[in-house]
């Protein structure tokens, strides 16, 4: 149980102020600290108002640090006062809330509470800032109390690497993907400009200049060479001087391998001498840093792909679960995400393109995006959730859940939510109840099968569940089975559809239509346009060219299946 003295806890987490430091002032100010800024945060979680229920206040366990995503004034009042009843040493220690500046109510009831309040610059992005919180404190969970640790030993983090480029250098710095979001930045002050500020903020930069970098072919030598390029400072738009240079992957100077850039803004005082020489050096390691952290993900990333079953057999279920801190009895929900071919890409299509096309469709950008979103509204839906990007595709674990309609009724709202956001148009399916742990694998297999059988339906089936689309899935495998065995093709078929090509004819159309309509000639007909009698003439013809008997129902069955095999296969317009 942790100690209501910070000095006790400051070893087992990372200082509020140091968390501060990391974060710099454009993204949050500290407006008060009960209980000094010395409190260690070991853990952080996303809530919003309907995570702000009594009973969860009343039961749930608690983070060091909470996000208020979407909180009012009076919920997160209403919160903390509900937080206050709680034991001191069972109470969070930290909220961070766009809301709280400016309001005396908040301040009030959380000095009661003992929970420092920290104000989140109303521009900035949750999906920005949460990641970034995670990020400081795996850095931090490593080291031991007290250790100094060499920024450019080989553990280094982007983090470090941005610290120690502006200090041997000068300016600020931020390190960027080849699309430009920040990576990494190092402390901010006053001297920072807009071009900083925004990028920090999780906004892109301003567009016109943007533009200006793309006249002047600057995004182009950033892929193409190791030189460091001097940027002049524009007044007009609040940019001030810099220096950048490319990141690609180290043994390969093609542009296809670029990983991103390093920008160093000039503060009060002009860049150190021998700075270009510290870019450069900073690229070299930047692009092992950033290599590294591609070809080898983290821990809990192996963890949960293998719970998936992303990563070979035989896991130990209650190991993993222990590690990722999950339980391991009790039914759960696991829910698979498929982009589709009309993803649009999160890139306005007035922003300038920088260091890589984001236009594609499912493009690495697209499913950064997805991944990164899934796993910010998850969280806040559930603390204890898990995702993961497998492939071409997303899955999220939902532990302990066994409402089918809560479920679905939220990844409805959450595939509107990133369609509206962020241009991302998913289908997605869902396995509930998944009984144990152990079979969240085989579940994944099962969204896996569902999401391959109702592409062809979308957008009519954008969230199904496994069992609302069992029956598409089974039949759409028989029909796939049969597609590829040549052998189970009709010929009969073929002197239909020959019928129809040579005469003009409408026989398969009429024949689909009566058997959709169960026999039932005047609906078909009715469906059909034409008189009934038409619609007999047409069945009795099809009857003789084929041989195939519309009375007996082994007939009609397999017509059935081999029309629908057809359809499946070929992309002639229906009627």
């Amino acid at each position: 149980m942790a100690s209501d003295n910070p000095a006790d806890n400051h070893t087992s987490g990372i200082a509020l102020r140091e968390m501060l430091d990391a974060l710099g002032a454009t993204l949050a100010e500290l407006l008060d600290a009960p209980l000094g800024d010395e409190v260690a945060i070991r853990s952080v979680a996303l809530v919003d108002s309907s995570d702000l229920t009594s009973e969860t206040i009343a039961h749930a366990p608690m983070s060091d640090m909470y996000l208020h995503v979407g909180v009012t004034e009076d919920e997160a009042v209403r919160w903390l006062r509900a937080i206050g009843e709680r034991p001191a040493a069972q109470r969070p220690r930290v909220v961070l809330s766009k809301t709280a500046s400016g309001s005396t109510e908040v301040l009030r009831a959380a000095q009661r509470a003992g929970v420092a309040v920290v104000a989140v610059h109303p521009q900035a992005r949750w999906d920005h800032l949460y990641p970034l919180i995670r990020h400081v404190l795996d850095r931090t969970r490593g080291a031991r109390d007290g250790e100094e640790r060499d920024l450019l030993a080989a553990d280094t983090d982007l983090f470090g690497l941005a610290q120690i480029i502006a200090q041997h250098a000068g300016g600020m710095v931020t390190i960027e993907d080849p699309q430009s979001h920040v990576l990494a930045y190092s402390a901010s002050n006053e001297a920072a400009d807009r071009l900083r500020i925004q990028s920090i903020l999780g906004r892109e930069g301003p567009r016109e200049y943007l533009r200006i970098l793309q006249r002047w072919g600057v995004f182009d030598r950033l892929r193409q060479t190791d030189e460091v390029i001097d940027l002049p400072a524009h007044a007009e738009l609040d940019i001030k001087h810099r220096l950048a240079v490319g990141i690609r992957r180290p043994g390969d100077s093609s542009a296809a391998t670029v990983l991103g850039a390093i920008w160093l803004q000039e503060g009060d005082k002009p860049f150190e001498p021998g700075a270009a020489e510290v870019l450069r050096g900073a690229s070299a390691i930047a692009a092992r840093i950033i290599s590294r952290s591609l070809d080898a993900p983290s821990t809990e990333a192996l963890l949960i792909q293998r719970l998936f079953g992303a990563r070979g057999e035989g896991v130990d279920v209650p190991s993993v679960a222990s590690a990722l801190g999950i339980p391991v009895t009790g039914p759960a929900a696991v829910i698979g995400f498929a982009l589709t071919d009309g993803t649009v890409g999160a890139r306005d299509k007035g922003t300038p393109a920088s260091m890589s096309d984001q236009g594609k469709p499912g493009s690495a950008r697209d499913r950064e995006i997805l991944g990164s979103a899934l796993r910010l509204r998850a969280s806040a839906f559930r603390r204890d959730s898990l995702t993961t990007l497998i492939g071409d595709r997303a899955y999220i674990l939902l532990p302990r859940y066994q409402s089918a309609r809560a479920v679905t009724a939220w990844t409805r709202q959450l595939v509107e939510q990133l369609e509206s956001a962020s241009n991302l148009i998913l289908r997605a399916a869902i396995a509930i109840p998944v009984p144990e742990l152990d079979q969240v694998a085989r579940a994944r297999v099962e969204v896996d099968r569902v999401l391959d059988s109702t592409a062809a339906t979308f957008p009519k089936d954008r969230v199904t569940t496994l069992a609302e689309s069992r029956t598409a899935v089974l039949l759409g495998e028989i029909l796939d089975h049969i597609a590829a065995r040549p052998e189970l093709h009709d010929p009969r078929l073929t002197a239909l559809f020959d019928y129809d090509r040579t005469h003009a004819a409408q026989l398969e159309a009429s024949v689909e239509h009566y058997l959709r309509h169960h026999g039932d000639v005047r609906a078909a007909a009715t469906a059909l346009r034409i008189h009934p009698n038409t619609l007999r003439y047409r069945l009795r013809r099809a009857q003789d060219i084929t041989g195939i008997d519309l009375d007996d129902p082994s007939d009609r069955l397999l017509l059935e299946l081999q029309l629908a095999r057809h359809r499946r296969t070929d992309d002639r317009p229906r009627p």
